[in-house]
């Protein structure tokens, strides 16, 4: 939390305007607390202003310049994601999260995040990148350069920017390097890297995550170049109350020549080159938490074969449609388009 917008109530005017002056590259709104920390106003430049014009002395306290009728949430009562998107919609820059007390737990900056999505996330970085040779003899994938960023790290800037700050990644092959990239915390969330102690498989390292902080927890492959919206993946993730929500990416087969309608042997009429749609797997999920327990201890387990064991035992496995662009790096020529999409993005 950035302290910096917090300040006493018994302060004067003229401090609040220093405070005010202090604050760089984020909104100028001061969140006014008292001896026991618990929010009494907001004070913005131009609340200032407006005291000036009435004659209030610049040593006067910040009460007789503070708004009393102030915006927030509260935690655990209007804190959720379609809470925080009407905050956007009223086109609210800053937000506190209040708690009972009324004490700050938490300021939303919503020029600086799309929202705060309340889930974990775990980025599978361990595999070999077989396909991609020779660039990944000494590099990991995930640490191989799309324009001027690693491949992972457009994941975890994507997942920064919807508010998480629970970032897991596990690694196995060339770790270090990985381990390496993350030693210092981006954008004031610490990534915590995971080591796997053999190749896991798609899911089966997650077992090796020590704390998760939500009770739902999305689990992506590190080496996707997509602009899933991760908001409306979650918010229909709830909407239709699933155990697990698989992200899935349209596939279309276009069959060249007439294809039989069958009854035996016998011919029922021909379809002329047919267009066959198909969703296929994106590798990114949601997932309630509880059901890690089911995932077997120290074997290669994929994320397919959680699918299949989710519904085998009668749990909700939905799909979830991306409808923006995805693209899996695992060959050169995915490669090759993911760095000359980059070109044109923002």
């Amino acid at each position: 939390m950035n302290h910096s917008h917090i300040i006493s109530q018994s302060l004067s005017i003229i401090d609040s305007i220093r405070c005010i002056n202090e604050i760089h590259g984020e909104p100028l709104v001061l969140f006014v607390v008292d001896a026991e920390k618990r929010m009494q106003g907001t004070l913005t430049d131009g609340d200032v202003r407006r005291a000036l014009i009435k004659g209030i002395d610049v040593d006067a306290p910040i009460s007789e310049a503070m708004h009393r009728n102030f915006n927030f949430l509260r935690r655990g009562v209007n804190d959720r994601v379609e809470d925080i998107h009407h905050q956007r919609d009223l086109k609210m820059r800053l937000v506190p999260v209040l708690d009972e007390e009324n004490h700050i737990c938490e300021i939303i900056n919503l020029e600086h995040y799309i929202t705060k999505l309340p889930i974990d996330a775990v980025l599978m970085a361990g595999g070999k990148g077989e396909r991609l040779r020779p660039l990944t003899e000494k590099t990991p994938k995930p640490l191989i350069k799309v324009g001027d960023k690693c491949i992972i790290d457009y994941n975890i800037d994507r997942l920064l920017s919807y508010g998480l700050n629970h970032i897991s990644v596990t690694v196995n092959y060339l770790g270090n390097q990985i381990e390496e990239h993350f030693q210092e915390e981006r954008d004031g969330v610490k990534i915590v890297t995971v080591r796997e102690p053999k190749y896991l498989g798609t899911i089966g390292s997650i077992k090796f995550v020590e704390t998760f902080y939500n009770d739902t927890v999305l689990v992506m492959n590190s080496d996707l170049f997509t602009n899933i919206d991760f908001e409306d993946f979650f918010l229909h993730f709830c909407q239709h109350d699933a155990d697990m929500s698989v992200a899935a990416v349209p596939y279309v087969v276009k069959v060249p020549y007439g294809v039989f309608n069958l009854k035996g042997r016998e011919i029922k009429g021909v379809t002329e080159k047919p267009t066959i749609s198909y969703y296929a797997n994106a590798g990114i999920y949601l997932i309630k938490r509880k059901l890690f327990d089911l995932i077997p201890d120290d074997i290669f387990f994929n994320a397919t074969d959680f699918m299949d064991k989710l519904i085998e035992q009668g749990y909700k496995v939905i799909r979830y449609p991306i409808s923006g662009y995805w693209l899996d790096i695992g060959q050169h020529d995915e490669l090759a388009r993911a760095r000359e999409m980059v070109k044109h993005l923002k």
